[in-house]
Formats: C-alpha cells, structure tokens, sequence
C-alpha cells in the first residue's frame, strides 16, 4: 500500500484527517505567518507596523500621510478574509487590486479600499477608491450593513474579487456589491490613516487570520442589496435578478420617442460610443432635437442612470410625464434636475436652491454632501426612486440627496408656490412616461436601468 493511501486510512479508523489530505483539499492561503512581515512591504507614510503576539498592528504616528502595509505580490481574482481590531476613534481601510505607481500622484497608493470606520458614520463595510474616484459604495445605501460592524471587538471581513464582482461582507452581512473593470488586478494592503501633526499619536489597529484563495474560485449566494455597477450599460447577474432590465439599451432608439411624437429627433442627440447625448444648441428647452421619453408609462419604481456635464450644462429627468399639458417648450414633469451648479445661472434663480444639481426642480433643495458631485466632464451617478407610498428619494452617487413625498400638504404647498402652481395636480398622475430633457447643452447618459416596484 502505498505511504499516502495508508495515511488516509489510518486517519478515517481514528476519526481524524491528516495534513496531507488538508493540504489537498484546503483552498486557504496565510498571507501572514504570525511571526513576522515576511511577503509584505510598507509604503508611503511611516506609521509603525510590528508583529505582536502573533498579530499584525499599526500604530498612528504623527503629521504622516496614510501608510500601507503592502503585499508584494499581486492579486487578480481572489477570497480574501481578515479580522481586525480598530481603536474606535481612528479610521482604517483594507486595499484590494491596488497600485503605486511613480508616473502617478508620486507613487501614491490607489485603488480600491474596503472600510474601517467605527465613527458615527458607519461606513465599515463600504468600497471607496483610494486617490481615484472616491466613494464607490457609501454605506447609506445600505442601511443594514451599517450595523455590521462591532465596536471594540473583532471584525471578521470577507472579501470576494471575481472577474468584474467586488462584493464585502463584514461579519457575515453583506455591505457591498460593486461591479467595475477598471483595475483587474494589483497588491493588497493594510492601512493606517493620517493624522495631523497636532493630532494624539498612538492609536492602533490589530490584524489577524489574514488568508487567501486564488483557485477553483466559488462565489457566495447572490445576496440582495443595493448593486453599483459601474461598467457601461451592463447588468449584472444580481441585477437582473432583483428586477433591473436595460431602459436605454445602449446603441438604439428602441423604446424612446420625442416628446409630443411618434418617432425619435432625427436631429439634436447623438447615440456614440454606447452613449446617449444632447447635442449642443442655443441653451434653450426644446429648441432642438426636443426632450425624449419612454414609449411606456411607469408608476413606482427605482431607476439608475449615469450622467455627464459639459462646462454650464443643464439638463434633467423627468417622470409621471403624461404629455397632455401640451407645452412648447419642455414637457412638465417631476424633475431630478442635473446642472453646472457653479457656472449655469439657473442655480442662482429659485428659492433656497432648489434649482440645483440633484434637487426636485424649483420645488425641494438637495443637500449639499461634501465630494458627493464629481467634477465636470467625470461621470456621476443618478439614484431615483418613488415608492408605492408615493415617497421619492433622488440618490447621486451613493448619497441622498433629496426625499419627499407627493401628494402631501407640504408638498402641494411648495407646488403653490412654484412655477407649477398653474398645472392642476401638477406630478400626481398614477403612472407616466420618463424624460431626459434638451436644454440646448451637450449632457450624456448611459446606464439606464429601471425596475417597477
């Protein structure tokens, strides 16, 4: 018999299975030994990392910038789980697929960063692009992954990077879900953040059980939050599952017609590149190609959509248009407005506001969230979403921005005081169609998904 057969079976007489058939079997790799920071490399600041009792920490140190802990191999597709131990006033990440580059930001690291964040705030769980793009997942879209985290206890956090799929799950609750393609691959690093120079040095985060899978890859069950999707005019296998389906299908006209028509503009908007355009006119509403809506009415739903300004652009998204106003300029419609804030006049006129990028046009103000609206030229992300109960909530890029709910006396207060006072039950028809607006200023879209709630 041979030496590795007979292991086995002395093994199953004595209930036990030896290391050999383990190490056949286990798909786990330790990318820490509990001894040392061998395989590891740190960069950037110059926080402390030591070994301690068979745990990694990191201590904050004065007027450094973030510090990071890196592996020195990369990693494409993986299952990566750790546990951590965070002093509750610090902040602290864990980079996924990252980089440091000389030829970018000096050799910054960037890249995807999973949260710590034992604040107030509650983000741990959430997905931020380190020196890039920022916030990809803020936790508010996701309520019950805010409670996840533990304070002042071990957090198990199990991280799943397959193909496009980024998903996190921190002591087995999910708390993001983030497809995107634009790093394939790169280190992963442990992070100790900044402080300022005024700032008490000392507070530490432990690490431990920090292990790795890199074959015969399985994904967890589909779960069912909120997903962020991030390559162009895609639906994910989670997404067609929770209802999404393709409003724009990202090179036809096919389901879209001009306002007040039976066909599409045939001048005055550009499908390019798989991207729907406003063509650049006079700055006035439908004066050229005209506003677009859906051939189909819609009542409660949740639609996502990707936008892009030009320099003093406006534009909007309008739904329960029922294009029976019969208007000469724009359709009259509900709107999430979408505009230059700093250089289109328009912001200035209202009240309070509330002509303002993600606001209910001319009647609600949106918060103003710090970092929450990309630069012009860059893509955003649009959320809205109205309830059976007639509540609405307008989300731009990851954070809220705006909520309400039609049909209530404070709203139709608002409704009396605005450019719709004239309109009879102006936004309370039960279904309508969606509009994308032309004001005459180049604004493009793509990833148009709705699904009917």
């Amino acid at each position: 018999m041979k030496k590795t057969h007979a292991l086995i079976l002395v093994a199953l007489m004595l209930g036990t299975t030896p290391a050999i058939v383990k190490a056949q079997s286990g798909k786990w790799q330790n990318l820490f030994n509990g001894k040392d920071l061998s395989g590891w490399k740190q960069l950037n600041g110059k926080a402390k990392y030591e070994v301690v009792n068979g745990e990694i920490v990191g201590t904050t140190v004065s007027d450094e910038p973030n510090s990071f802990l890196t592996t020195e191999k990369n990693y494409g597709d993986f299952i990566l789980e750790v546990d951590l131990l965070v002093d509750n006033s610090m902040n602290s990440g864990i980079q996924i697929r990252s980089e440091s580059k000389a030829d970018y930001q000096n050799g910054r690291v960037h890249g995807y960063q999973v949260e710590v964040d034992p604040s107030d705030r509650k983000w741990s769980g959430g997905l931020y692009d380190e020196a890039r793009r920022g916030w990809l997942y803020p936790m508010d879209i996701n309520p019950t992954g805010q409670a996840a985290f533990k304070k002042g206890a071990w957090n198990k956090y199990h991280i799943e990077c397959i193909g496009n799929s980024i998903r996190v799950w921190l002591n087995g609750i999910p708390t993001a879900n983030v497809v995107d393609a634009m790093t394939p691959a790169g280190f992963i690093a442990l992070q100790v953040h900044a402080i300022g120079k005024n700032e008490q040095p000392g507070k530490q985060i432990r690490w431990r059980n920090v292990r790795i899978q890199t074959n015969n890859l399985k994904p967890s069950k589909v779960d069912d939050i909120f997903v962020v999707n991030m390559v162009p005019n895609d639906l994910s296998a989670q997404e067609k599952k929770q209802g999404y389906s393709l409003l724009w299908d990202g090179k036809t006209t096919n389901g879209w017609v001009g306002a007040h028509k039976t066909t599409f503009p045939a001048n005055g908007w550009l499908i390019q590149d798989g991207e729907l355009s406003v063509q650049k006119s006079n700055g006035a509403e439908s004066t050229n190609g005209g506003d677009i809506v859906t051939v189909k009415e819609y009542g409660a739903f949740e639609m996502k959509f990707d936008f892009k300004l030009t320099e003093g652009a406006n534009s909007g998204i309008k739904y329960f248009v029922t294009l029976s106003e019969n208007t000469k300029g724009s359709a009259i419609g509900m709107e999430y407005q979408i505009l230059d804030d700093e250089r289109h006049p328009d912001a200035k006129l209202g009240k309070n506001g509330n002509r303002t990028l993600g606001s209910l046009y001319d009647l609600i103000a949106s918060k103003k969230i710090a970092n929450a609206q990309r630069k012009i030229g860059e893509w955003n992300r649009g959320l809205i979403r109205v309830y059976p109960d007639n509540k609405i909530e307008y989300w731009l890029n990851g954070f809220k921005v705006t909520e309400f709910t039609r049909g209530t006396d404070e709203f139709k207060a608002l409704v009396a005081g605005s450019k719709y006072k004239d309109w009879k039950d102006f936004g309370m028809a039960p279904t309508g169609h969606i509009l994308i607006q032309d004001h005459g200023d180049k604004v493009s879209f793509r990833s148009i998904k709705l699904k009917q709630l």
